[in-house]
């Protein structure tokens, strides 16, 4: 009799939201998680969570805006946890501003959070997929990468990037196995709606929910290998907001 391994995915951003939402989901099927964010503290209540659904669960914090340390401290989390099966890059920030009020280090801080902190947490876990010959990345975009949005410049050029890079990923690691999706939701009911870069008034009940952003990604992760969603767009019935 032989029994699948387990498999184990590590989540970034993952106090909250979408990525909170993932977890729970990903521990409910039964997959170990690595869940980081700045915060242990904020993490402790996931995990338990995450436990409680009888999977493996471990908090790891880690400023995912000091990018130069980004690649090795996620090396590290592998090196502690585990060979990971499953990667999401979900860790990012909302920013509204035209581009011409939009100063220098504003710029960079998106762009570092949102596009070069999805870069090394990839390649701090790409090695290792590549030895294995499999492994799946799902990167979480946004509708704003496909749509620019006045006064969103600066979020919208970062979620470009990011559905750039994951095409890109997907064309250069399928000869190694590796699967990569990008998931580009269109507004989520979340915390970043109440972040102090975000000014913006929506209908928050008409947004999609975190659950149902999670219940998308955990169906990406679990397909066939020999199957890929590259990319995902997943919209409320409200439509764009």
């Amino acid at each position: 009799m032989s029994f699948e391994k387990k498999k184990r995915a590590l989540i970034t951003g993952a106090s909250a939201g979408i990525g909170k939402g993932t977890a729970i989901a990903f521990a409910k099927e039964g997959i170990d998680v690595a869940l980081v964010s700045r915060s242990q503290e904020k993490l402790q209540g996931v995990v338990a969570a995450a436990r409680a659904a009888g999977v493996e669960a471990k908090a790891f914090a880690v400023d995912l805006s000091c990018v130069s340390q980004v690649k090795a401290k996620i090396q590290a989390i592998a090196d502690e946890f585990g060979d990971i099966d499953i990667l999401v890059n979900n860790a990012g920030m909302g920013y509204t501003g035209n581009l011409s009020d939009t100063s220098l280090e504003d710029w960079r801080r998106v762009i570092d959070l949102n596009l070069t902190s999805v870069f090394q947490c990839t390649m701090g876990i790409l090695p290792r997929m590549r030895q294995r010959g499999k492994g799946t990345i799902i990167n979480i975009a946004s509708i704003a990468a496909k749509q620019a949005f006045a006064g969103w410049g600066v979020y919208c050029v970062s979620k470009a990037g990011l559905l750039a890079l994951s095409q890109t990923l997907a064309q250069e690691e399928r000869v190694h196995g590796i699967r990569v999706s990008a998931i580009c939701p269109g507004a989520v009911n979340t915390e970043i709606w109440d972040t102090e870069t975000v000014n913006a008034n929506f209908d928050r009940s008409k947004m999609l929910t975190a659950q149902t952003v999670a219940q998308t990604i955990l169906h990406s992760a679990l397909l066939p290998q020999e199957a890929v969603i590259e990319e995902l767009t997943l919209m409320s019935n409200a439509g764009v907001l």
